[in-house]
């Protein structure tokens, strides 16, 4: 099978505009995420709505291609990339371009769940411990996901799932595991073109999750578990702290 990934990156952001662009070290932010896919996959573009981040991706030697500004999603953006870059493959791996400590094992993991051959769609979760508090489970910006005995996603939610009848809710992560979702996803290519024509589900309105959109209308989430974390930039202040973990 080939595998195509595309990283989103637009320029607007609410809490941090120009965010691709931010210097680490002397490489924009979006360089890092780059080169640290690039180790996963041969055949990589980044998918853009300014010519700033297209002019920088081009600069370091990597591809780009330009896209709306009016996509509601990466998953939105990555189709129209895949119709414009003309590449022809079998599934495209959706990387997020604010997580330049991406690790080419999770890349890989994702990968693996389409040796499955009813793959539709693919994602990774890591697993919560009790290292991690319950603050941290119960922080409604790190969905959770109850998976099948298939490793394919049942449901996401910003709230705990599952409720532990009975059990002290501060005792939660030393009865059950619990799955925090990591971002990525990857979608064979006929599928890609088919969710990003679906309607708004409102499941996917009460939670502001659009991976519950496909799981709405009858689509399948393979799961891969990942014990990588992931460091998503999402404010100066995060890059700050990224920048400590540079070498």
């Amino acid at each position: 099978m080939k595998f195509i990934g595309i990283i989103p990156a637009r320029y607007a952001s609410t809490r941090f505009p120009g965010k691709p662009l931010a210097d680490m070290k002397g490489k924009p932010m979006i360089q890092r995420v780059y080169e640290q896919a690039a180790q996963a996959l041969d055949t990589l573009w980044v998918a853009t709505d300014d010519t700033r981040i297209f002019d920088a991706v081009t600069a370091f030697g990597g591809r780009a291609v330009m896209t709306s500004d009016r996509h509601r999603s990466g998953t939105d953006r990555c189709e129209e990339a895949l119709r414009l870059c003309g590449q022809t493959g079998d599934v495209v791996i959706n990387i997020q371009g604010d997580e330049p400590f991406i690790h080419p094992d999770q890349i890989h993991a994702l990968i693996r769940c389409f040796d499955t051959p009813r793959t539709q769609i693919a994602t990774l979760v890591k697993p919560f411990t009790p290292d991690d508090g319950i603050a941290a489970l119960h922080n409604p910006n790190s969905p959770k996901v109850l998976l099948n005995d298939q490793n394919e996603a049942l449901c996401f939610s910003r709230s705990v799932i599952p409720y532990l009848r009975g059990v002290p809710p501060e005792e939660w992560l030393s009865h059950h595991t619990f799955y925090k979702h990591i971002g990525m996803y990857a979608y064979r290519t006929d599928i890609l073109h088919a969710i990003t024509r679906l309607p708004q589900s409102s499941l996917e309105l009460a939670e502001s999750l659009e991976q519950l959109r496909w799981l709405q209308h009858g689509y399948t989430i393979k799961v891969g578990i990942t014990r990588q974390e992931t460091i998503g930039i999402d404010t100066p202040d995060d890059l700050r702290k990224a920048l400590d973990l540079l070498p």
